[in-house]
């Protein structure tokens, strides 16, 4: 009998948005080695190749993109029909804030699961650095923020993050120069500051080439080999490298992200929201 285990599938598609299979272990709570081992016995059982393995990354071929396809659809009507089941009364709306860089690698499965096991519930996404959702928060103008530990502001730790000097992969050794060029997140932010702060305490001169509050920004700085740039490595894109007592950088302590709450969020609709946030991203 052909079966398609929807665990495995969820796997593959994991690995496919992650671009590799140790961070797409990493969103399915399971090994890397477990990962691989439960995709290769589906390419064995299809007789068809599902990715291309390169050194850095993995790309879905013609055959995986197909599979992808039916899986996120089967995926998505379990959950569908999970949620009419055991919550098919919860509907509403809930605004949440998170940064560039965890919007960008931390939520989007998460709130893809959410959406298919709550369709009656409307997100809104508010995109800004975590100094500046802190004030929304306490305003109650955003039920909840994915964002890092900011003083003065209680939240739930969801992670430690570990947070790396990102380098082009291409190029010259930027990172050799002196005074280091820095892309950084504008001021308030916590990366920011604690990349300048082991710098100093290293007695490394330093120059900002680039100040953003946009982690897009940054990477182009990064890309076109004009400087290094500290961010979560969950962020860090396959296409860079990761820098540190190798190249002469100092270590940075990780990030604590934490998810924060309104007064206003008391409602059945962000309890659901936030716990699966949790649920899901705390390693």
């Amino acid at each position: 009998m052909k079966t398609l285990d929807l665990d495995v599938l969820s796997m593959v598609v994991a690995v496919a948005d992650a671009g590799s299979f140790l961070r797409g272990a990493a969103l399915v709570h399971r090994s890397q080695s477990a990962v691989s081992m439960q995709v290769k016995a589906l390419e064995g059982a299809l007789g068809k190749t599902l990715f291309v393995r390169r050194a850095r990354s993995v790309v879905p071929t013609q055959e995986g993109y197909l599979l992808i396809e039916y899986a996120r659809r089967m995926l998505a009507l379990r959950d569908e029909a999970w949620a009419s089941l055991v919550h098919p009364e919860v509907k509403g709306r809930v605004v949440i804030g998170v940064p560039d860089d965890y919007a960008s690698s931390l939520l989007p499965g998460v709130l893809r699961k959410f959406s298919a096991t709550y369709p009656k519930v409307e997100i809104q996404v508010v995109g800004l650095p975590s100094h500046a959702l802190v004030p929304l928060v306490k305003d109650n103008k955003i039920d909840l923020a994915c964002m890092t530990r900011m003083k003065g502001m209680r939240g739930e730790l969801i992670r430690l993050e570990p947070t790396v000097w990102a380098g082009a992969a291409r190029g010259g050794p930027i990172w050799k120069e002196r005074p280091l060029p820095i892309a950084v997140f504008a001021a308030g932010s916590v990366a920011r500051a604690n990349a300048i702060r082991a710098l100093q305490r290293a007695r490394i001169a330093y120059r900002t080439s680039y100040e953003s509050p946009s982690l897009l920004g940054l990477f182009s700085m990064v890309e076109a080999g004009l400087a290094v740039a500290p961010v979560a490595r969950c962020a860090l894109p396959e296409r860079f490298v990761q820098l540190g007592r190798a190249q002469g950088l100092p270590p940075l302590p990780p990030l604590e992200i934490v998810l924060a709450r309104s007064a206003a969020s008391n409602r059945a609709e962000c309890d659901f929201l936030a716990e699966q946030i949790l649920g899901e991203l705390r390693v």
